[in-house]
């Protein structure tokens, strides 16, 4: 099986390493060479495309994370069976998933009839992601939705929490995605506006993957195109 890992981190973020020892170093990583975190589904279409071939398992692509899924089933590697993103910092739930480039590269794929999983980390306030932990976790989610069928048109989007040093692993949660929109505040001065919303104090309906996610648990959204 060959596996595509891409992010919108960038090529040398910690999270695509802790992604890539999930699945203990197999796949061929095809991913931005800079940091895109939430550039959606942008698409390059009017100039070059840069790639540099680190090694036969690994490019560095001058593009977003959706170029990235495009380039690797048309050009890279034809025989792709399934595209992985991630790990990202940062959560990804509910309408997060319209501004992720993460959860984009696997939208992409499944554009192309190619199954992908997201992955992705809540982070609260300013703490430190454990990326041996996320590795750990997102080995044993991977185990569970590489294996089951893939129904067309469909992708997985997965959120680990984030929990504190010692606690016991947390419980795998399928459940449905938050709609509700995130907090829409910017601090005004003069003609400029800086968003200021807080991700943490956005609306948690209970049982959607934004109030599994928040109280501790791995959230599993499966979306459609």
């Amino acid at each position: 099986m060959t596996l595509i890992l891409t992010n919108d981190d960038g090529i040398d973020a910690p999270g695509i390493r802790a992604l890539q020892k999930a699945i203990n170093g197999n796949g061929v990583i095809v991913a931005p060479k800079d940091h895109l975190s939430g550039c959606g589904h942008q698409v390059t279409t009017t100039t070059p495309i840069h790639i540099q071939q680190r090694s036969e398992v690994e490019y560095a692509v001058d593009g977003t994370p959706a170029d990235c899924a495009r380039l690797a089933i048309s050009h890279l590697c034809p025989d792709v069976k399934f595209v992985l993103s991630g790990i990202n910092a940062g959560g990804n739930m509910g309408v997060d998933v319209y501004i992720s480039g993460t959860v984009a590269a696997v939208r992409e794929a499944a554009m192309h009839g190619i199954p992908g999983i997201a992955i992705s980390h809540y982070r609260k306030g300013k703490l430190n992601i454990d990326w041996d932990v996320a590795a750990r976790w997102t080995a044993g989610v991977l185990a569970n939705l590489l294996n089951r069928p893939v129904e067309p048109g469909t992708y997985w989007n997965v959120n680990l929490p984030h929990l504190l040093p010692g606690d016991p692993d947390p419980e795998v949660v399928f459940c449905q995605p938050s709609t509700h929109p995130l907090p829409v505040n910017y601090q005004v001065e003069g003609n400029e506006f800086k968003y200021v919303g807080e991700y943490a104090l956005r609306h948690r309906s209970p049982g959607t993957d934004v109030d599994v996610c928040f109280s501790g648990k791995i959230a599993v959204t499966q979306l459609r195109l």
